[in-house]
């Protein structure tokens, strides 16, 4: 999925965090949702600035994130 045109950085938005563009909603609180359970559908009821291509693209950015990290073993 291409994310590029939906998650953006901006220093003086939410510390720099990653977020949907146009709204203050951080890649971080959707994928803490994800993971407490929350579905999809869920997820664009409790933020109706979302939209389905917005979370799968938080999804597929996060998983460029983590490919691109170096482990330190410990």
């Amino acid at each position: 999925m291409e994310y590029t045109k939906r998650i953006v950085s901006d220093p003086d938005i939410m510390l720099g965090k990653p977020i949907i563009k146009g709204t203050r909603i951080t890649v971080e609180l959707i994928l803490r949702k994800i993971s407490e359970g929350m579905t999809i559908e869920e997820l664009l009821e409790a933020y109706p600035h979302l939209t389905r291509e917005d979370i799968l693209a938080a999804v597929s950015y996060s998983a460029d994130v983590i490919a691109s990290e170096e482990l330190i073993a410990p």
